[in-house]
This record gives C-alpha cells, structure tokens and sequence, in this order.
C-alpha cells in the first residue's frame, strides 16, 4: 500500500509512520522544513509548503496514493483546494481531526460520533468543526473518499500531559503544591501515541471507513488528580500536595489557560469506541498511563534539557494559592 502523509513529522503522525512502516506500507511525508522528530527508515521525504496547493501539486507530480493522510488541516484554508487535488488520485483522504469538536458540556455521555458538535468560542476546536464540514460537504456532493480521523488526548515520552508540563513536576519533587482545576474530579482519557498508530494505521485504506468518522481513542479514564498523582507516583514524590481551584479563579491568574480551561479540560469526557473496535477488530490500548508516565519521567530525567520550570507559572501557582 503506499500512503501520503500530509505532515505527519510530530510527536504523533512520526509514530503512526513507523509503524506504517513496521507493516509494510510505503510512506511518503510532505514537510514545509525539516522535519523536527526522527523519520522512519524508508520513508520517502518530500518538500512543500501543504496549504499552498500549486507547491504541493508539484512536488507530487503526477502521483497517486492508496490513502492521503492530512496530519496539518486546521483550518478551512489549509485544505479548501485538497478535494479537487486528490480526488481521483487517491482511494481515501484521512481528516486527522480532534475530539475536542464535541460540544461542551456534553448533552450525554459516552461521547460517539454522532455526538453534537459544537464551539463557538474555543478557536482550535472551531477551526477543526470548520474543517469536518467543508470536506463532508465534498464527500455528500462528488464522492470525495473521506475518513475524519477524532484523536483526543494524545502523549509520548517526551510530554509531560498536563497544561503546567514539567512545572508541576519540579514543585512535586520540591514540595510545593500544585493546582488542580476544579475538585480534580472530571473524568479525562488519555492515549499514548504508540495506541495511536495501532488504531490508525489499520483505517488506511480500509473501504469501509471511507464517508466515516471515527473516535480514536484509548488508554486509562482518570480524573485529573489521578494523572497528577500518577506522574507524582512515577516521579518518585509519595505524598505529593494538590490544590484544588476552580477553572475560573485559575484563569485570572493564569490568563492563558482561561479558553482551554472552560471549553475543554473542566469537563468530563467519556467515549465510545464501538465504532473504532468494529473497523479495527482486536484493537484495544495496550500503554496504561502508569507505563507511559513512568517512560516519560524516565526520558525526562535522561535528557535534563527537556526540563523547562516556567517559573512565572509557578509564580502564578503561588499567587494564586496565597489568595
């Protein structure tokens, strides 16, 4: 099988592309500049900016791929001309999209594909709605061959999955307590890249996927404490401090954090793969959180570059605390 990668050198399209690889199928990854992660053996690099179509219709000459796999849509703009470039020149496009799409709070829970979409504020995820539409639109009106791809949560060793990053780790070990939204009891999913590749390397040009959109996702359903307490656990830190603060006094300390906060992480997100299951049989994650945060500090330590304290979050954790 030979499959385009439209981007795809991040944390997680280069581990979908080695396991691509790792199964056989003949990779090709377009990048605007070199790409920043290691790029499997064997896969053929090209060069060209995605979003301008003309470049890119010239760097792929005149070939055709069993499936195209969209790693870089994010907005309409990026992908407006791609119905036309690659119909008739592919079996199946792949909308690498987000589950963030989904309205919030959800009306009901477990979250399917049918679930409503719905932001109207929370721009990335209104971006990617945008996307969803403009290419389902092409696949009811010519046939475009469409797969929308719903990642979640997603990490690798080289994260630390939760928005303080390796600051919540440095004051874990120091002793210093740590923020939590809310009471640190919403629910969260979180999928390690490796069950990504598992789930998505099998849709690639599967007939039956094609005019489907699926939820890839996996891993462990936690609160948040027990992401915090399990990144603790795998720091080495027994009786780490957690304070609890509400989404909304976070967000006047920390203004950054204000969109992302109450559009998605405050809310509890819970989802059902059937439809995942049905296309891949077998599928199941296999990387528990315990096993990937373990990797994840460990990597960290190794790498002491990869430590970054932002000490002005840090000086916001405090402010916040004293207030």
């Amino acid at each position: 099988m030979n499959v385009l990668f439209l981007g795809g050198a991040g944390m997680i399209g280069s581990a979908v592309a080695a396991r691509a690889v790792a199964a056989g199928i003949d990779v090709t990854v377009v990048t605007r500049s070199e790409p920043t992660r290691p790029v499997a053996d064997g896969v053929r690099q090209l060069r060209a900016d995605i979003r301008d179509a003309d470049a890119l219709k010239a760097a792929l000459g005149g070939d055709e791929f069993d499936a195209v796999v969209n790693w870089v849509g994010y907005t309409p703009d990026d992908i407006g001309a791609h119905p036309d470039l690659f119909h008739g020149r592919t079996g199946q496009y792949v909308f690498i999209s987000t589950c963030s799409v989904f309205g919030r709070p959800v009306p009901n829970l477990p979250i399917t594909e049918s679930s409503p979409r719905r932001q109207p504020v929370f721009g990335y995820a209104r971006d990617k709605i945008a996307c969803e539409l403009l290419l389902e639109d092409a696949h009811r009106s010519t046939g475009f061959p469409l797969t929308i791809a719903r990642l979640f949560h997603s990490y690798d060793r080289t994260v630390i999955p939760v928005l303080a990053g390796w600051t919540a780790i440095d004051r874990m070990r120091a002793g210093r307590p740590v923020v939590v939204h809310g009471d640190g009891t919403s629910l969260w999913s979180l999928t390690h890249t490796r069950d990504v590749a598992r789930a998505v390397v099998p849709l690639l040009g599967l007939d039956h996927a094609v005019g489907e959109s699926v939820n890839v996702v996996g891993g462990d359903i936690l609160t948040w404490d027990q992401i915090h307490l399990t990144l603790a656990a795998a720091a080495g830190v027994r009786a780490p401090v957690l304070r609890h603060r509400s989404s909304e006094s976070i967000a006047v300390h920390v203004p950054g954090w204000d969109e992302v906060l109450e559009h998605d992480f405050r809310h509890s997100m819970l989802f059902d793969t059937s439809k995942l299951r049905s296309l891949v049989p077998g599928f199941a994650p296999r990387v528990s959180f315990a096993e990937g945060a373990r990797e994840a500090l460990a990597h960290h330590d190794a790498h002491p570059e990869l430590k970054s304290v932002d000490q002005e979050l840090s000086r916001a954790f405090d402010a916040l605390l004293e207030s």
